[in-house]
C-alpha cells in the first residue's frame, strides 16, 4: 500500500483566511491543489485532511459549517477523480488541553487507527505545528510555501526549530516529491 499524505487544510488546500474560514463561500481552493490531492490519491496513496478548527472552540462557528466545507472540499477532489480518506479535525480553542490539537498526535492517531494506516507516510502543511506534528509522528514532512509557509519557515529557522525534511512551493510540487522522491523536482529545499 502506498504511504498515506496528510494534509493541513487551509493554506495547503485552500486559502487561509485571517479570521477563519467560515463559510462555504469564503473557502477558495488554492489553484492546483485540488489536482494535486486528487493525483495522490489516484496513486493510491489514502489522503487525510488534518487541521486545526479552532474557530468552532471560539465560538465564531459552528462545527456543521466546517463539515459542510470539509464535504464540499471532498467533492471537488472526487470532481478530479480522486477521493479523501478521512477529515479530521480539531474543534478546540488553544488551552483546552486536548490532545487532537496540532502539533499533538490525536488527529493522526485517530485516523490511523480508524483508517487501518500503517506507520511512516507523508504530511504537508504550511506551519511549524504541521512540520511538529509530523516530525512527532514519524513522517517525512514537507512544508509548503503557500498560506503562512514562507513566515512560518522564517520564524522556524530564526528559533532553531527542526527543519522540515522538504520544502515545496505549493501542494502540486509537494506532490511531485511524494510520487517522485524527488527534491528537486518541486524546485523547494
Amino acid at each position: 500500500m502506498p504511504e498515506p499524505v496528510f494534509l493541513d487544510r487551509d493554506g495547503v488546500l485552500n486559502e487561509n483566511v485571517p479570521d477563519y474560514v467560515r463559510t462555504p463561500s469564503q473557502w477558495k481552493p488554492l489553484p492546483g491543489a485540488l489536482e494535486a490531492a486528487a493525483v495522490l490519491s489516484m496513486a493510491g496513496h489514502p489522503v487525510v485532511v488534518v487541521t486545526n478548527q479552532s474557530a468552532i472552540g471560539r465560538g465564531l462557528v459552528k462545527a456543521e459549517a466546517v463539515e459542510e466545507i470539509n464535504s464540499m472540499l471532498c467533492r471537488r477532489i472526487a470532481g478530479y477523480g480522486g477521493s479523501v480518506a478521512g477529515v479530521y479535525y480539531c474543534p478546540h480553542a488553544p488551552g483546552e488541553g486536548c490532545s487532537c490539537r496540532k502539533p499533538l498526535t490525536g488527529l493522526v492517531d485517530s485516523a490511523r487507527q480508524d483508517l487501518g494506516l500503517p506507520p511512516g507516510g507523508w504530511l504537508v502543511g504550511d506551519a511549524a505545528s504541521d512540520i511538529e506534528l509530523g516530525t512527532a509522528c514519524g513522517l517525512r514532512t514537507i512544508l509548503v510555501l503557500s498560506g503562512r509557509g514562507i513566515e512560518q519557515l522564517e520564524r522556524m529557522r530564526s528559533s532553531g526549530a527542526a527543519d522540515p525534511d522538504f520544502v515545496a512551493g505549493d501542494l502540486a510540487d509537494a506532490a511531485l516529491i511524494v510520487l517522485h522522491g524527488d527534491p528537486t523536482a518541486a524546485g523547494g529545499g
